[in-house]
């Protein structure tokens, strides 16, 4: 039978990198598949569109090149159907949370190189409300900063960007009333952070949970509650470097589901990088749903 693989690529990502990699991209994959097809995106919601028809048409293999945004659109095409293609991912983007946690270069070049041998490896995700993401939900004033970083913070910063604003908000103290709810306990907390990973990777740091695996099953839920002004010049840096412990401002456990809601405003959520829904969340891992194209040493 012939094998098949769909391309999708953001052109725009990185500097325009989608566009200067494709024929290497193309060129790799024609190594392993008999036949590559190319999408090109022109518009957000694109890469879900085209990552529905590879599953529907039986495709194999269905690759993504572009940012995080691209990348979750295109576990957002796939998630749902009954025939769900190998994901590959070459990163083109600022952060690159969920390639951090594969293992998979972020350099694009070997990225795709790695695609002619790569490994299929069980992968999570995860449903939150009626949607699906990939890495990471980040809710409250930290989240509400970083999703204004422009693009030319953006461009000038990269990553750092995002911990430059998110850090002036934590220095502000705003704290929101949440009420975080799993199978077995609920918390009842004043936040201006809560973290729900199904990596060790968020916003570019790789060891906010160090235990975490791509197909453990399970939330990393992280929630910085009030504490004194030792304690929270402390809290940011222990808890990216993943030495903190279970006390001092911070509530920690796993799940594999979560609820959140807060009745004292309007909150919006960041999932995968981008601003999304408002709470409430109910969040839900999809343990194992799809498989990964990963380097074989990882």
């Amino acid at each position: 039978m012939t094998s098949t693989a769909m391309l999708i690529v953001n052109p725009s990502s990185g500097k325009e990198k989608g566009k200067k990699y494709l024929k290497l991209a193309e060129d790799t994959l024609l190594k392993r598949f008999d036949r590559v097809d190319i999408r090109l995106t022109e518009k957000a919601g694109d890469a879900t569109t085209f990552a529905k028809e590879s599953a529907m048409k039986g495709y194999d293999a269905c690759i993504a090149m572009g940012g995080d945004g691209t990348l979750n659109e295109t576990i957002n095409g796939l998630a749902e159907q009954k025939h769900r293609p190998t994901f590959g991912l070459v990163p083109l983007g600022t952060v690159n949370d969920l390639a951090r946690a594969l293992k998979i270069s972020k350099k694009p070049k070997q990225a795709i190189k790695m695609l002619a041998t790569a490994k299929e490896t069980p992968l999570d995700i995860g449903r939150i409300n009626s949607h699906y993401f990939m890495n990471v939900v980040a809710i409250g004033s930290i989240p509400e900063a970083v999703d204004r970083v422009s693009v030319k913070q953006k461009t000038q910063l990269g990553a750092m960007a995002y911990f430059i604003e998110g850090a002036k908000a934590y220095a502000r103290k705003e704290n929101f009333n949440f009420e975080v709810k799993t199978t077995d306990e609920v918390h009842n907390v004043e936040s201006e952070l809560i973290i729900v990973s199904l990596t060790n990777s968020v916003g570019g740091f790789e060891k906010l949970a160090p235990e975490a695996e791509v197909n453990d099953g399970l939330f990393h839920v992280f929630i910085v509650t009030d504490s004194s002004v030792i304690e929270r010049t402390k809290l940011l840096p222990q808890l990216f470097s993943g030495q903190v412990s279970q006390n001092g401002g911070l509530i920690a456990f796993k799940s594999n589901k979560v609820f959140i809601s807060s009745k004292e405003s309007i909150l919006k959520s960041n999932v995968d990088g981008d601003p999304d829904d408002y709470l409430p969340l109910e969040l839900e891992v999809l343990p194992s749903h799809l498989n990964v194209f990963t380097p074989v040493d990882a």
